[in-house]
């Protein structure tokens, strides 16, 4: 069976927070056409409302459901129903936090296989280490993407830079295909990470954050 996901493809990230002036189906649907006519192959989408609105872009759809509690750090698609949800919404692959972390939800072995035999769908394995990449591609995740790495407690503190090296550790030791993802935030370090081994990049907040875009700009203008 082929993958959803196409070799050297770029596949942009669709999603704002509450906070966000984007926020809301209506602008991610936006965000997804005009990412689709740059030439993006898959779309990331978080929460079914929004997926529903970037599959009129008519690409691959990466669903995630953020599901945030207090207590624990776990937050991506935590639970079958969350995924379930997103499968409903119309996501081609589920994406989930793969990480051994404390969480409020299902086991993400159980989810993994669960999401592949009752859903019928690739699974898209979110991870922060070359530990959890392993253990991911042994749950039978389709695809394992660094997009934790830096954000776990035992990762930080966050790097300005991509994982790069996270990524050729993965290529080497995992047959499953790896995604880089978090903060290639320039078309060279998503070249980069192609050559370092990935099967696609992720990138968000470069293409469809103009807040965080804005200040970045901000912060270089006001320094000295």
């Amino acid at each position: 069976m082929s993958l959803k996901l196409e070799r050297g493809s770029l596949i942009v990230s669709c999603q704002a927070r509450s906070d966000n002036p984007l926020h809301g189906p209506l602008f991610m649907g936006a965000m997804a056409l005009a990412a689709r006519d740059g030439g993006a192959k898959a779309i990331r989408a978080n929460g079914p409302d929004d997926v529903k609105a970037v599959k009129a872009a008519g690409l691959p759809v990466i669903g995630i459901h953020k599901v945030f509690s207090e207590d624990v750090p776990v937050y991506i698609t935590p639970t079958f129903a969350a995924a379930e949800t997103l499968a409903q919404a119309g996501a081609d692959i589920i994406a989930l936090d793969c990480t051994p972390r404390p969480r409020n939800g299902d086991d993400p072995a159980e989810l993994v296989r669960r999401i592949r035999e009752e859903l019928g769908l690739e699974v898209f394995a979110d991870i922060s280490t070359l530990e959890e990449g392993l253990a991911a591609e042994q749950m039978g995740a389709t695809y394992i993407s660094t997009t934790l790495s830096g954000y776990t407690q035992y990762t930080e503190p966050k790097p300005e830079a991509p994982d790069l090296a996270l990524v050729e550790a993965l290529s080497k030791r995992i047959s499953a295909p790896i995604v880089a993802e978090g903060r290639y935030n320039t078309p060279e370090l998503a070249r980069a990470a192609l050559n370092a081994g990935a099967h696609a990049v992720v990138v968000g907040t470069m293409i469809t954050n103009p807040r965080e875009i804005t200040r970045a700009f901000v912060r270089k203008v006001a320094g000295p």
